[in-house]
This record gives structure tokens, sequence and C-alpha cells, in this order.
């Protein structure tokens, strides 16, 4: 009986006119257009400008007449754009394998472990989240600079292997959803928890260790304020997001063709390693909120 009222409710949709249909079809879909096109356009700037001339860029036209290539070769003269994306991939890659490393034995110590003040552990673990990092910027400044570590990559990499609260949260859920029998099982055979969680946990647990650890690497990538505050008045320490904000202040200010297109190959990598582990991501992400 359903099947046939929807087969009389599509031929009642069909026999209506072509304007009522497509205004049905742009009032359903106007707004996920609308919100596409907030972040399409920007996007669509950027790259028109990365190809403008000198002359061209900032005066309101939108195409480039010619396309000028030549701005992404500028920018490795301008800045030192290659030594500044070494050391934003050293820092997003190592980062974010800390992260990985360091925040999967807690999770699974806080889901899978019975032991005394588990729970409580557990809430001062997510408190941490609360506590804003300017709170801490200067101790932890001050600790680093007696250290000799300002003006290096150290104060950036080296407390990532000291665990993260939204890392442990986020693979603790979905440590949750793993079978209980597959882990009693192993218990029943011998084996110790370390054991478990290598040659067990881990491999089931791979979706949500991509996920984490893209996440670690883009906000590795697009941070700031740390790579800024302990860079200090050295250039070593300098990442991508520092290197594009000096640009901008530089003598170059008002070259906006290649802000672009440094703007560009700043964004590029980060974009294509999100693509490529788009279903990975996303399957972690999912899984991990089906149990609390």
């Amino acid at each position: 009986m359903s099947s046939g009222m929807a087969a009389s409710a599509a031929r009642e949709h069909a026999r209506r006119p072509l304007r009522h249909r497509v205004l049905e079809g742009v009032g359903e879909h106007a707004l996920p257009v609308a919100l596409s096109l907030a972040f399409i356009l920007p996007l669509a700037v950027c790259v028109l400008t990365a190809v403008m001339t000198q002359e061209q860029a900032g005066t309101g036209e939108l195409w480039p007449r010619p396309l000028h290539w030549g701005n992404f070769r500028e920018v490795f003269e301008v800045m030192p754009f290659a030594r500044d994306l070494w050391n934003t991939l050293v820092y997003a890659g190592l980062s974010a394998f800390g992260i990985v490393v360091s925040s999967v034995p807690v999770a699974y110590a806080v889901s899978r472990m019975r032991w005394r003040g588990r729970n409580a552990f557990f809430v001062v673990v997510l408190a941490t989240m609360m506590i804003p990092a300017q709170v801490t910027s200067l101790p932890l400044y001050v600790m680093y600079a007696h250290l000799g570590w300002i003006g290096t990559l150290k104060p950036l990499i080296v407390p990532a292997f000291f665990g993260d609260a939204f890392s442990i949260f986020l693979l603790r859920q979905f440590f949750l959803t793993l079978p209980e029998e597959t882990i009693e099982a192993a218990r029943v055979d011998g084996a110790s928890e370390f054991r478990i969680l290598r040659q067990v946990v881990v491999p089931m647990a791979r979706p949500a260790l991509a996920a984490v650890g893209l996440f670690a690497f883009m906000f590795a990538w697009n941070d700031f304020y740390n790579p800024l505050l302990y860079s200090g008045n050295s250039t070593n320490g300098q990442t991508l997001a520092v290197g594009l904000a000096g640009l901008a202040k530089s003598a170059h200010q008002s070259a906006y063709q290649l802000q672009m297109a440094a703007s560009l190959m700043f964004l590029l990598p980060v974009l294509l390693l999100f693509l490529s582990a788009q279903k990975v991501f996303i399957q972690g992400i999912a899984m991990s909120g089906n149990k609390g």
C-alpha cells in the first residue's frame, strides 16, 4: 500500500508545472548551496588572485589577464618558504605521532582496565581541556627558556609526547565500542595488558588512530600562537603560519598575489591529506560517538 501511495505521489509531482518543480528544488537546496558558496567563493578569489600580476592584484578585477604563474616561484625568493615548510612538516608530523603514541595507552587504561580512581582520573583529564592555552603560556615559556629551548621546535614537539586530553577522550570512546569478548578472551589466554593493547586493540582501532592523527596534524599545521610565542627572536623555529603573517607585514604587504600564492601552497598539503584520508577519518569519528 505504501508503494502505491509513493507511486501516486510521484505521478502527481510529475504533473506539476515545470516552474513549480524548479522553485521547489531551489527551496530545498538553497541553504546547502548558500553555505557551499560561502566556503568556495573566498577560495576561488584566493586562487584567481594568486595568478594575477602586481598591477592587477588588489584592483577589484576578478579574472587575471594574463595568467601569471611566476608568483609561486617568487614566493620562495621573498620569504624562506622552503625552511618554514620543513619546520611545519617536522612540527606537524612529530606532534601527530607523539599524540597518538602517548594517548593510546591512557585511553586504553581509562576504558578497558579496572582500577580505583579511574573515573576521577578521566574527569581530571577532561578538565584540562577547559584551561585556555594563554593561562599556561607564561610558566611554560619560563621553563622552556631555562632549558634553552626558545627559538627551536622542541617546545612544540616534546609536549605532544605527554598526551592530549581531546585525543584521549576520542580514543576512549572508540575503545568502548570494541567487543568486550575479544579482550576477555585474550586475557584468558594469558596475554598481558600491553600485548592486548598492541595486538588486539590497536589493529581494530586504526580508523580512530587515523582520525586522532589527522586532527593533531591539522592543528599543528595551522597553529599560529605557539610557534609565534616560542620562536622568540630566532627564525630557525618559525613555521609557515608565522611566515605568512610576516610576509603580510613585510615590504611586500601590498603584493596580494604573493600572499595568496603562499597561502595556496600552505593549504594544499593539508587539503590533499584530508581528502586522501577522508573515508577513514569519518569512520573513526562516527564510531567514536556510538557509545558514551
